[in-house]
């Protein structure tokens, strides 16, 4: 893999430059940047293990540092702290990517034995620095300075976690690749549209490392070339088609490279015409050579006989064509060399023209720079000024919004207290105007039950003095011999009188089924009743029964019963301390809520109680006097007889009737 092959050298290299490559070696794991170069105390990701097949955990081991991401001045990215290595071949270049292939992160997953579990991007960076005017040292300037990088990235594919089977450390894993790569689509589908339909959307590079790090590659920085992998397996088709299709939007995306810009202000040739200074370069014929090769040769010298008459003179002839020959050479050699010097005047008065043209116009040339670089620090001392105010402004602007948010809720909080306020002013008056008409229904059923009680006691009243008046009537019109009997009337009609002052009756009545009368109409004669009787009552088949008109008889009460009535009377029946049953009316009014329902309110309970007259004591009415000869009224002897008393209900005009004798309870206002 190592060996460098002869077409694999580069050509036409600027030999007026040296050059200086560098390598670094960097993985992007779960969207973090590690330097794959950094020296640890040991191998982090392949910790050692002792003779219990467990970790051993060392106090000296430190993790290794996440780098950062940093923007130079000409908004280039590169990784802060990355460690860069010098390398002189080819094997040392190979021998750094293997130290740092050791260190990458793999894992062992359902479909692949070694999975790389990050992006890994190995850089070579080549620095070109040209030589000075001189071609002995390198020109210390900067700007003169060129580098070139060459980014072999290697891209963890996609995975699918019900098939890889993932979990834990290696799900997070594969999330962080999965969200890398598709920012990476979105990147190049923008990219697309942008150039199709002249849009200017802006470019999500920043939301993984991995596209922010060579943001400037498809800003066109640069080249960029995609490898994609394809397993033939048809259990791999969906991923090998979307592959396929990332690799169809790639294709459509057009990067454009800038111009190279060339090294200008040196000759070329430096270093060779420096080479020259010190002597000849090469196996080149001198001068001298090349015009002792133009005379014609000698003849042969040799005298093998005292009277040889040719030799000599041909040698004298040969000599003297050189001679001439030399002679024709000099005076050619003084006329060119006069040529030469006046053309050699005539060129230097040209360079010497063109040099003092040439400083004209670089006197003319430093001028418009001293012009446009005094208009450069206006111009920078503005934009700093313009920076400054804005900077202000948008600070006084976020001060403003801040205040605008903090008015906005404050105003929000007051509507809604105003809201609040509002509702429960509003709940409030619709509770107090519930309670005054509440109280009011109940003041006005106070003051017609009292009303009643009134209008009742003075009938009553009023019939005690129609009695009397008919008793002394009756007196006056009596025949004297009747007189003894005048004891027992004045007693009936003080028996009358303490009746009359009796308990008001309540609505309920009794009816005798031997005579049928009228009850007496009660204040309540106009409302509904709801009988509620359980299933579980006794009938007790006495002579005097609980009877309500209009009343509607349920066993369970229900809503859509309260809300057709007024009135509710509960029968309940349970056992006395003397063994009889005791039957107990609870009655009350029945209210409309706010909710929409019924509720009762009791006012009143009637017992009614079954006695047998064997087990019962006789008592005196302490109502009656005593009789002067020892002996009772007639009045004690019928209030001893029965437990229910029979009196005539006021202001009724047909005759006696019958009430139950009960002291109701007083309602409640």
């Amino acid at each position: 893999m190592i060996n460098v092959q002869e077409f694999c050298k580069a050509e036409e290299v600027d030999e007026d430059s040296v050059y200086g490559v560098f390598v670094s070696y960097i993985e992007i794991y779960n969207n973090y940047i590690y330097d794959l170069l950094e020296e640890v105390p040991f191998d982090p990701i392949k910790p050692k293990w002792n003779s219990c097949s467990t970790p051993m955990r060392s106090t000296e081991f430190v993790p290794p540092q996440s780098k950062l991401l940093r923007e130079d001045k000409n908004h280039n990215m590169y990784v802060a702290g990355c460690t860069e290595v010098e390398v002189k071949s080819t094997e040392e270049a190979f021998e750094v990517f293997w130290r740092g292939q050791k260190k990458r992160r793999i894992a062992n997953t359902h479909l692949n034995r070694e999975s790389s579990r990050s992006h890994s991007v190995f850089n070579i960076k080549l620095v070109q620095a040209p030589l000075d005017a001189d071609g002995d040292n390198v020109l210390q300037e900067k700007e003169q300075i060129t580098i070139s990088q060459l980014s072999l990235v290697d891209l963890a594919g996609s995975e699918r976690t019900n098939r890889t089977k993932a979990e834990g450390n290696r799900l997070r894993e594969a999330g962080n690749i999965n969200q890398s790569l598709m920012t990476l689509r979105t990147c190049m589908e923008v990219l697309r549209e942008n150039q199709m339909y002249g849009t200017n959307k802006m470019v999500p590079y920043r939301d993984s490392k991995l596209t922010h790090l060579f943001k400037n590659y498809f800003d066109g920085e640069g080249k960029v070339r995609m490898i994609v992998c394809v397993n033939p397996k048809a259990e791999d088709y969906e991923e090998s088609l979307q592959v396929m299709r990332f690799a169809e939007v790639t294709q459509e995306v057009e990067v454009a490279r800038p111009v190279d810009r060339a090294i200008c202000g040196l000759t070329p040739g430096r270093r060779y015409r420096n080479q020259a200074r010190g002597g000849p370069v090469g196996d080149e014929p001198l001068v001298t050579e090349v015009v002792l090769q133009s005379f014609p040769p000698l003849p042969s010298c040799e005298l093998l006989d005292i009277n040889d008459e040719q030799t000599l003179p041909r040698l004298i002839e040969a000599l003297e064509k050189r001679h001439h020959l030399r002679q024709m050479m000099i005076e050619e050699f003084h006329k060119q060399s006069i040529t030469f010097k006046a053309l050699l005047q005539e060129f230097d008065n040209a360079v010497l023209n063109k040099e003092n043209y040439i400083q004209g116009k670089l006197n003319e040339k430093e001028k418009v720079i001293s012009g446009q670089k005094l208009e450069i620090e206006r111009l920078e001392k503005k934009n700093k000024t313009l920076e400054y105010k804005i900077e202000i402004l948008e600070k006084t602007t976020t001060i403003y919004e801040e205040d605008k948010r903090t008015l906005q809720q404050e105003l929000e909080a007051q509507n809604q207290k105003l809201q609040r306020q509002f509702s429960d002013k509003r709940r409030l008056e619709a509770r107090l105007q519930g309670m005054v008409t509440e109280t009011t229904m109940k003041w006005e059923k106070e003051c017609e039950r009292r009303v009643a009680a009134k209008q009742l006691e003075m009938q009553n009243k009023l019939w005690v003095k129609d009695e009397k008046l008919k008793q002394l009537k009756a007196i006056v019109t009596e025949p004297k011999a009747e007189k003894p009997e005048r004891p027992s009337r004045e007693r009936d009609r003080e028996k009358v009188t303490q009746r009359a002052v009796s308990p008001s009756p309540v609505p309920v009545s009794y009816n005798a089924p031997p005579i049928r009368l009228r009850h007496r109409r009660s204040r309540s004669a106009g409302d509904r009743w709801v009988d509620h009787k359980p299933a579980s009552n006794v009938q007790t088949e006495t002579v005097m029964q609980p009877h309500v008109p209009h009343a509607i008889t349920v066993s369970v009460a229900n809503e859509k019963a309260l809300a057709k009535c007024e009135k509710y009377m509960l029968t309940h029946q349970e056992l006395a301390s003397d063994g009889e049953i005791e039957t107990k009316l609870i009655k009350g009014d029945v209210y409309k809520t706010r909710g929409g329902g019924q509720s009762v309110q009791f006012t009143d309970i009637e017992t009614l109680k079954q006695e047998s007259p064997t087990g019962r004591k006789r008592r005196s009415s302490s109502a009656a006097p005593a009789q002067p000869d020892g002996t009772e009224s007639e009045w004690t002897d019928v209030e001893t007889r029965c437990s229910v008393a029979v009196e005539m209900r006021a202001g009724s005009q047909l005759g006696p009737g019958y009430q139950h004798h009960a002291q109701p309870k007083r309602k409640k206002p």
